[in-house]
């Protein structure tokens, strides 16, 4: 059977891998699953970003869907988090979001939210792709309509959030011409906020290219030249980074540090991938670390599990959970801007921090695991644990999409880093050949 859920959703090139008669099977799927859990009618809420597959995606998903005798209330673009938090606070049965988030604009993708707008767990996501394999028949079709309100209800959401005023402030803002494009600007002007909006056409088209959380550089020479706080999203604005007055790069470790002061967390849960720089940070601010393999779903289940209310990715994934059920990038940097206005101070003095520098080295392995238990590749990698010593440090993991080993070293200076980089992927090359 074709494995259909990656490591957050589905996703696939438009029209090939992931087709209209897809979308329609996995939302029969979905709601034979509902009803296979005892939900007699389900119901969920549907959103998309601004791709310019989504909307026959999604049409064919709600199709799908209706015709298993499911209710669907649609709200056409809108951010995952946004997805998530009407699916939460309307009670629906799932939330859908058509989307590919930072994958290119050829690309598109659904993912689903279980009640209360939580990550499906991945039983449930079995059960689904089993459903899709096995084929399911319509039986009686439910009721489609749009939620007016949608966009206005997580708008203020949104600013419910915030303690401070904002309306001192100009943020440099890239949409990446993706979903934020329907909410942001319109936070922004609520909150009195002056906006140099970059990428917030919604050209779906263009979505990712060249702008926003992948490309955190524009937004940053903006910000410089501004002298102002930078803002960039990815396509379905569940990352986020930012920049500061200096035109500096702020990421997910260092988002995370300032919210940790903001929210006075006493825990925070990270990624394997987490800068020494932030990990000394927080022994020195007394703040413990719950670190979980690559994912915001780990770290999403870390949190639940551990009750902590901060945690999040490098990248930019991070979870507020007071606020919210899972990445929301506009809520993020809200959350820090409302730090910065309440310090009355520049972002570029608050980060508490100047990140190690990170090489990460990929090699192509073509399926052959085999080459982390080499003793070749453990001798390279303890040599280089004792180089770096306490300051420092290796890792090397498989890549759950790709068939790639993944070499990451951490170390004080760029050139030591990048030289034992390559001392340990040169042992992993030898061993695959």
């Amino acid at each position: 059977m074709r494995k259909l859920f990656g490591t957050d959703g589905i996703r696939g090139r438009a029209g090939d891998e992931l087709s209209a008669g897809l979308a329609a099977s996995v939302g029969r799927a979905l709601a034979a699953y509902l009803e296979g859990q005892g939900v007699n009618r389900p119901r969920i809420v549907i959103g998309r970003d601004t791709r310019t597959s989504g909307p026959e995606l999604e049409a064919a998903f709600v199709e799908g869907f209706a015709s298993r005798n499911g209710d669907v209330l649609t709200t056409e673009v809108m951010p995952t988090a946004g997805i998530a938090y009407l699916a939460s606070t309307l009670g629906t049965d799932a939330g859908v979001v058509i989307s590919a988030s930072h994958n290119p604009p050829q690309d598109n993708g659904i993912k689903i939210f279980g009640r209360g707008g939580w990550k499906l767990s991945l039983a449930a996501e079995r059960a689904i792709e089993g459903l899709v394999h096995d084929g399911v028949d319509g039986t009686h079709r439910g009721i489609v309509e749009a939620l007016e309100d949608g966009t206005d209800r997580y708008v203020s959401h949104l600013t419910s959030t915030l303690r401070a005023d904002l309306s001192s402030l100009l943020v440099a803002l890239d949409c990446a011409n993706g979903a934020a494009c329907s909410v942001a600007p319109s936070v922004f002007d609520r909150l009195g906020v002056t906006t140099d909006a970059l990428h917030c056409e919604g050209d779906g088209s263009k979505i990712n290219d060249g702008a926003g959380a992948l490309h955190p550089e524009v937004v940053a020479r903006e910000a410089k030249r501004r002298s102002c706080v930078g803002i960039t999203l990815d396509g379905d604005s569940d990352r986020v980074l930012m920049a500061d007055e200096e035109g500096r790069l702020v990421d997910g470790d260092a988002i995370i540090a300032l919210l940790a002061m903001f929210f006075g967390a006493d825990r925070v849960a990270v990624t394997v991938m987490a800068n020494q720089a932030l990990r000394e940070w927080c022994a020195a601010e007394g703040i413990g670390i719950v670190e979980t393999p690559v994912g915001d779903r780990h770290v999403l289940e870390a949190m639940r599990e551990g009750g902590i209310v901060l945690g999040g990715e490098q990248s930019g994934h991070i979870v507020c959970l007071d606020h919210a059920t899972t990445g929301d990038g506009i809520l993020t940097g809200l959350q820090v801007l409302d730090f910065v206005a309440s310090k009355g101070e520049r972002l570029a003095d608050l980060v508490p921090f100047e990140p190690f520098p990170q090489v990460l080295v990929n090699v192509r392995t073509e399926g052959a695991t085999h080459a982390l238990d080499a003793s070749g590749v453990r001798a390279a990698i303890a040599d280089v644990e004792r180089k770096l010593g306490p300051h420092g440090r290796v890792l090397v993991r498989p890549s759950g999409t790709e068939p790639l080993v993944r070499v990451m070293v951490e170390a004080p200076d760029e050139t030591l880093a990048t030289e034992l980089a390559d001392v340990v992927a040169g042992a992993v090359r030898r061993e695959v050949g």
